[in-house]
């Protein structure tokens, strides 16, 4: 599958930044978004919680970090907010209107304005790159155009461009499971971004990445949060990453939130409170 040759004309007669922003533009409304997350609590087991009163609120176009021990509730957190796991209380709402309460329609619905990037970059890997970002529009597309895989010029359109801005562009109609696991990740994180979301999740998107490889992933999710106006929060391992990248950083430890702040105020002795210990500072 290849644009037609006045449609890749069109996509070098821009200026570098009319380019990026085009492509960053998403089918549908987005923009500036709200999320507040008031006493979240989870359990997997009764009177076992992993989340304990959480209460946070997203309210800027930024790039938020989370970070913690392994087993501390920062992939529960995430995936709460989008409802791959099932809150035991709490409210969570995304432009006021409360996720935990929604079902069904309504549930399909929010989901379509929250992007999420795995760690294992879910794609599908039979499809084509092409293909793959296009799955991103499936909720705004019939069940029949979606078994035919048929979508709109400007859905295409869109596809196009995004390959064009993550630098995959000669990898359109290559299958998924031949690209090295940065190329994956692009994909996915393109993926999200043509759903048109008002919020964008990722769930360690950079742990099974080599460190130039992991930079260049940051980059783009830092970008994406610039160019779309919207929160990108990030459950990350890696902490000098996410002071590099993030303007704000979540520090969790044994379910709770114990810092909440910018990278400058993240010294040893935060550290130390949210790992244990301080031999893993040397």
């Amino acid at each position: 599958m290849s644009p037609p040759r006045g449609q890749r004309a069109l996509f070098f007669s821009h200026t570098r930044k009319t380019f990026y922003m085009n492509a960053f533009a998403s089918n549908t409304e987005s923009g500036f978004s709200s999320l507040v997350i008031r006493n979240l609590v989870k359990e997997y087991a009764p009177g076992k919680p992993v989340l304990k009163n959480i209460s946070l609120t997203f309210d800027k176009s930024e790039l938020v970090a989370i970070i913690g021990p392994s087993g501390t509730g920062k992939s529960t957190l995430i995936r709460c907010v989008n409802r791959l796991v099932e809150p035991t209380s709490g409210a969570i709402l995304l432009d006021g209107k409360d996720l935990v309460t929604v079902r069904g329609k309504a549930l399909r619905e929010a989901r379509r304005s929250i992007g999420m990037v795995f760690q294992e970059y879910n794609l599908v890997e039979r499809l084509t790159v092409m293909e793959n970002l296009l799955t991103g529009r499936l909720g705004y597309t019939s069940a029949f155009n979606a078994w035919l895989r048929r979508f709109t010029a400007e859905d295409i359109r869109r596809a196009f461009e995004m390959l064009e801005v993550v630098g995959l562009s000669e990898f359109a109609n290559q299958r998924a499971d031949s690209l090295s696991g940065g190329q994956r990740q692009r994909v996915g994180i393109s993926r999200a971004v043509m759903q048109g979301p008002s919020l964008i999740l990722a769930d360690e998107p950079t742990s099974s990445l080599d460190p130039k490889t992991s930079v260049e992933i940051m980059e783009l999710l830092q970008r994406v949060a610039r160019a779309k106006n919207i929160p990108v929060i990030v459950n990350m391992h890696d902490v000098e990453l996410a002071k590099r990248f993030a303007s704000r950083i979540i520090g969790m430890s044994n379910g709770h939130v114990v810092y909440d702040g910018p990278p400058a105020g993240l010294g040893d002795d935060r550290l130390k409170q949210i790992y244990g210990g301080e031999s893993w500072l040397q």
